[in-house]
């Protein structure tokens, strides 16, 4: 039997939620982090550099859509997409964990403004779930084809002998694939190209500012 949450215990696990994605302790499905099928290799310290600052970015990425899944999640009006989007969320809620594992293997740390781009999103995600399914759908496809463009790029910048880290964005990149076509499978419509160039600035601001902190 499906138990049925007040708007109050919503809140509280939204807040759990929250808590969880910004002290590193994310509930996961469970999935092996694919870095571990990977033969271990010494990096260079310049090497080390070039892929923790990279990390450091797919790391705060990773913040960012757990903040946008959860929102929408909250004010979501059809079941199914609440359902959909919390599963979502959990399969990003491993991108974020992988994410951090590789930077603790790298010596190197998360974004400070994590807290910050975390707020951020899931005020974007609570209103992209108010103003309805299909538009909250839309959004979920137009974000993750653009983090797919985002995953391209860093597996053409990182360092040839980082394996582990290109293990890691090929298989996020699988699952953003994924999650875009099931967004639009369930009804998401396309996004006016206003929006959708205002979300490119928005991610460059993401990426520009955390490569560094």
């Amino acid at each position: 039997m499906q138990r049925h949450y007040s708007l109050l215990d919503r809140g509280l696990i939204q807040f759990d939620q929250g808590l969880r994605t910004l002290l590193g302790q994310p509930k996961t499905t469970g999935r092996e982090n694919p870095a571990k099928t990977q033969e271990y290799i010494e990096l260079s310290q310049g090497e080390k550099t070039i892929s923790s600052r990279l990390m450091r970015v797919n790391h705060t990425g990773e913040v960012c859509a757990q903040a946008l899944y959860q929102g929408q999640a909250f004010t979501a009006k059809l079941d199914k997409v609440k359902t959909q989007m919390e599963q979502a969320a959990a399969e990003e809620n491993d991108h974020l964990d992988w994410c951090q594992q590789r930077l603790d293997d790298l010596g190197s740390h998360s974004s400070y403004l994590n807290p910050l781009f975390y707020a951020q999103s899931l005020a974007i995600g609570s209103i992209a779930g108010l103003i309805g399914d299909k538009w909250s759908l839309g959004f979920v496809a137009e974000t993750e084809k653009q983090v797919v463009k985002h995953l391209d790029e860093h597996l053409q910048r990182l360092p040839d002998r980082d394996k582990a880290s290109q293990a890691i964005l090929q298989q996020m990149r699988e699952d953003e694939l994924h999650h875009a076509t099931q967004a639009l499978h369930s009804g998401g419509v396309e996004l006016p190209k206003p929006i959708k160039f205002v979300m490119h600035l928005m991610s460059k601001v993401m990426t520009n500012t955390t490569y560094w902190m």
